[in-house]
């Protein structure tokens, strides 16, 4: 999401930064190529034109044309009104002083709003809540087995009726039994239709009267465009909304949801979806985003995944390993599961600064890394930690087991023994240096 913005953003800064002067018209003529950037990207036209004027008014105050870097300032101005336009600030779920914190979800169909349930279930539930999750989803076919499967999925109890129950009284006992199990959160999944209708916005209504939601989330498909907007408006207008879940932020879409739905409603971003994972449901970060978007890369968030991914005690044995260069075939292959588990390997680089715009429209081979791992799980315990006693039979063994080549085993054993030298060369520095000179990223 955000590639085509990110590329048309990209081309114009570039041509601003390598400038020496600037001049109003220069300013000009680029904030109406941005404009139609965002235009482009299906955000609303309106939040489009505004947000160019705010950022005019904020380059004819800082006069950046007088500035000695003035194609950066007009960066860092598009940066903080990006930001602001998506919400400006992180906005973290509130707990009830007094559990269960009731969260209700609502949307239309298509949306992945069961789905969305069961992923911030699992969220919460790593955060140390309780939750339950209540299945008043009665009328779609399958709804409140998707639920259940997800909830077992994550570990989560599910409160259900079955079908052709009265949600409001599915909504109404899940939050009885909530107090019964000391639950602290119910998350309810509340029923959606293919359009808005009164009908639905009556059963949401009572929903809301029966339960007093703590929270109320709308939940949007970042694919849906200029659809979204008029969704977001015709849920809130009868059905009061706290914020959105955005979910499919990992799809083709241009972005314009995301950009448009926070200006137009004013209400911010909890979440977005970033994958079919029961794990890809990250919290939304306005400045995160922004940063994406120029192509400045999103370092905390990839941080926040390893974290996720690594615990300290694996993170202090690995740093044991690469102090003594005593790093096997078997740590690799670790590391290498540890990254495929943290996302999409194009979304990884793209979270690196300065990457992201190389990376634009080069595809990232996702099975490569497979194929790696298919090698080295083809090899022996001692053939891993000891790669030198891998000779031509061999070699011709473990292209056979995992599918590959004798030239693809070649090259993994030869990038892997440059990276052992690395090792050592950063051993000796640290040793002339009194410490190991820097912590090394998964390979």
């Amino acid at each position: 999401m955000f590639e085509q913005l990110q590329g048309r953003l990209s081309e114009i800064f570039t041509r601003l930064r390598g400038r020496g002067t600037l001049s109003e018209q220069d300013v000009d003529e680029a904030l109406r190529e941005v404009r139609l950037a965002l235009l482009e990207a299906d955000v609303n036209f309106k939040v489009a034109r505004e947000f160019v004027t705010r950022v005019r008014e904020a380059a004819v105050g800082q006069q950046i044309w007088k500035s000695l870097t003035p194609g950066q300032q007009v960066v860092q101005i598009v940066f903080a009104e990006l930001t602001r336009m998506l919400g400006a600030t992180h906005h973290p779920l509130r707990m009830a002083a007094k559990p269960p914190t009731v969260i209700l979800l609502v949307g239309l169909h298509g949306t992945g709003k069961t789905t969305t349930a069961g992923k911030l279930a699992l969220h919460l539930k790593k955060q140390g809540r309780s939750v339950l999750l209540a299945a008043a989803d009665v009328y779609r076919p399958a709804a409140v087995t998707q639920l259940q499967v997800l909830g077992q999925a994550a570990g989560v109890p599910v409160f259900a009726l079955g079908a052709g129950a009265d949600p409001v009284e599915v909504a109404r006992q899940a939050l009885d039994r909530a107090r019964t199990t000391t639950a602290d959160v119910v998350i309810i999944d509340s029923a959606g239709r293919l359009h808005i209708d009164s009908d639905l916005l009556a059963e949401l209504t009572r929903i809301r009267e029966a339960t007093a939601p703590h929270t109320t989330l709308l939940v949007l498909d970042a694919m849906a465009g200029q659809d979204a907007v008029r969704m977001a408006e015709g849920f809130h207008g009868a059905v009061p909304i706290d914020g959105l879940i955005l979910t499919k932020l990992d799809g083709d879409a241009r972005g314009g949801a995301a950009l448009s739905v926070v200006a137009t409603l004013e209400r911010p971003i909890f979440f977005v979806g970033t994958g079919e994972r029961m794990e890809a449901l990250e919290a939304f970060h306005p400045d995160r985003i922004a940063s994406r978007i120029l192509g400045m890369g999103d370092v905390l968030t990839l941080i926040e995944r390893a974290q996720d991914q690594v615990t300290d005690e694996q993170a202090h044995e690995m740093e044991r390993k690469l102090r003594r260069a005593d790093f096997t075939l078997e740590d690799f292959t670790k590391q290498l599961r540890q990254v495929r588990a943290m996302g999409p390997l194009d979304q990884l680089l793209g979270m690196i600064p300065g990457l992201g715009s190389r990376m634009r429209g080069a595809e990232v081979d996702e099975r490569a890394l497979g194929r790696i791992e298919a090698m080295i799980n083809s090899m022996t315990p001692q053939e891993r930690r000891h790669p030198n006693v891998i000779d031509g039979s061999r070699r011709r063994r473990i292209a056979r087991g995992s599918g590959t080549s004798v030239q693809e085993v070649n090259r993994l054993l030869r990038q892997f023994e440059e990276v052992k030298k690395m090792l050592r060369q950063f051993e000796a520095r640290g040793q002339r240096k009194g410490k190991f000179p820097m912590p090394l990223p998964p390979s």
